[in-house]
């Protein structure tokens, strides 16, 4: 009798990524299922029935199921499906608001929700795929000309390289800590002093697609500044020295003010809804992303090598929220206080971390694109 595992042969040169193979005759009377897992062990079962469901197997050019009997001999085509992973470098038409754009360089007002860089969960509709359409040439520059990252919740101002010779020179202008980048954002609690974070920020200890300020960590560097106060909140300018993963985020969190909206570095639960009118809770409770916002950004042309500097509006959702507090009472002293306490692992008290939405992106946590100058800067 025949061995079952009988090694079999493409019998024909199939479309590539295609399975062309022919059943044995030791599998007469099996499955066709069964017959195909012991053909193809690389498959389960379940994956081998599922792309039977989904019509993407063939048996003498006709539909099958997981049930039909097979006598050998027939000829099977299975045609998988395309793995995600195989468009994160094909180009989508996604629309770009661009507010420079030369020979050389590309800046972006990039919105909260597009991801820049594909990554696991996020293999398409990033901007990477949006700038390939804009411009296909840049598919010949290392990332599509990407040298710097913005969270997926986060908007603003973002350069692209068109070429590789100006890849190379904002790589350098980034580890030179040259390029000039400022944020707004919205924090919870009253801020009363201008002042300077001053903290290394490393993979967080126990929930590793966090960031936390850490002593092992990379040196960061965060200088705010207050702009508003509100009731229950402040609106303040930040500027970066350092572009770590989350570093905005994480040095916000540091001083007991976390970002308005932050899911994984925000105080959760504890929102002092008795301190805030009706309409401020419910701009709130609308706002479904950090309020933080890109603003302005300087660098010296790669080109030119002239310094050129842009400066966008404040994201819209922003200005709105913006409005909602206005109509809030101001704090009148630095007594009126509110303290969002942390726990000994640098979380936020009534938050678990298996609440976070950790949509990694998000955030990407590729740690390569910073250690090559490819920073993330927040």
């Amino acid at each position: 009798m025949q061995d079952k595992t009988t090694v079999f042969t493409p019998v024909s040169a199939p479309i590539s990524g295609q399975i062309n193979v022919q059943i044995p005759m030791a599998a007469g009377g099996e499955r066709l299922d069964i017959a195909l897992q012991q053909l193809l062990p690389q498959h389960s079962r379940s994956r081998l029935q599922a792309w039977i469901k989904a019509d993407l197997v063939r048996m003498d050019a006709k539909s099958v199921t997981a049930k039909t009997k097979v006598w050998g001999g027939e000829q099977v085509l299975i045609t998988p499906p395309a793995n995600a992973q195989e468009n994160a470098f094909k180009p989508e038409n996604i629309p770009l608001d661009i507010i420079f754009e030369d020979d050389t360089i590309l800046v972006i007002n990039k919105p909260a929700g597009l991801v820049v860089h594909p990554a696991a969960g996020n293999w398409s509709g990033t901007l990477l795929n949006a700038l390939l359409h804009h411009l296909p040439q840049l598919s010949d520059v290392p990332r599509a000309g990407i040298v710097h990252r913005l969270d997926k919740d986060t908007s603003g101002l973002l350069v692209v390289a068109k070429t590789l010779e100006a890849q190379t020179s904002l790589v350098r202008q980034l580890q030179a800590r040259t390029v000039k980048r400022e944020y707004r954002a919205i924090v919870w609690g009253i801020m009363w002093r201008h002042g300077t974070v001053n903290q290394p920020i490393g993979r967080h200890s126990h929930a590793r697609t966090k960031m936390a300020i850490s002593r092992t960590g990379k040196p960061a560097v965060t200088h705010y500044e207050v702009l508003e106060r509100f009731g229950t909140n402040t609106y303040v300018r930040c500027q970066l020295e350092t572009g770590r993963t989350h570093q905005i985020r994480v040095h916000m969190q540091h001083l007991k003010a976390p970002i308005v909206g932050d899911n994984v570095y925000g105080i959760g639960n504890i929102i002092p809804h008795k301190q805030m009118t009706q309409t401020l809770r419910d701009a709130i409770t609308g706002f479904n992303r950090q309020a933080l916002h890109a603003i302005k950004l300087g660098l010296i042309h790669p080109k030119t090598n002239e310094f050129i500097e842009w400066q966008i509006e404040l994201a819209e959702d922003m200005r709105t929220l913006l409005e909602a507090m206005r109509h809030e009472d101001a704090p009148i002293d630095e007594g009126h206080m509110m303290d969002f306490g942390v726990d000994e692992n640098g979380l936020y008290v009534g938050k678990e971390d298996d609440d976070f939405d950790l949509d990694s992106d998000d955030d990407d946590l590729d740690e390569d694109f910073e250690d090559d100058g490819g920073l993330e800067d927040e």
